[in-house]
């Protein structure tokens, strides 16, 4: 595992015990996942990552961090989640990568 992975696994092994909430997807996490789907911010197979962000949203979390560039931490899916939970009175979130926390 080359030295920048390694430094985010760590950091992430690090704050986990001590900043760790466990949550459980409810009703309203998942009709929010859902209508990031319905409204094509994401395709049907992103659909665990539809969750995440609904949970991250609706439990009040400030940033979601991501290697995955693809679905979530991407300009286009970013505006599509953030316009959806503003149309419907929630916070947007801030997305980053793992690399951007870290100051890599």
């Amino acid at each position: 595992m080359n030295s920048s992975k390694h430094r985010v696994r760590q950091l992430a092994l690090d704050s986990t015990a001590r900043n760790t909430r466990r949550i459980k997807m409810d009703q309203a996490s998942l009709d929010l996942a859902l209508l990031y789907l319905k409204e094509k911010v994401v395709g049907r197979t992103s659909f665990n990552d539809c969750r995440h962000i609904a949970l991250a949203t609706l439990h009040g979390a400030d940033v979601l961090v991501s290697w995955n560039f693809k679905h979530i931490v991407n300009v286009q899916r970013i505006l599509g989640y953030n316009a959806i939970n503003a149309r419907l009175g929630h916070r947007t979130l801030d997305f980053r990568s793992p690399r951007e926390i870290i100051g890599q």
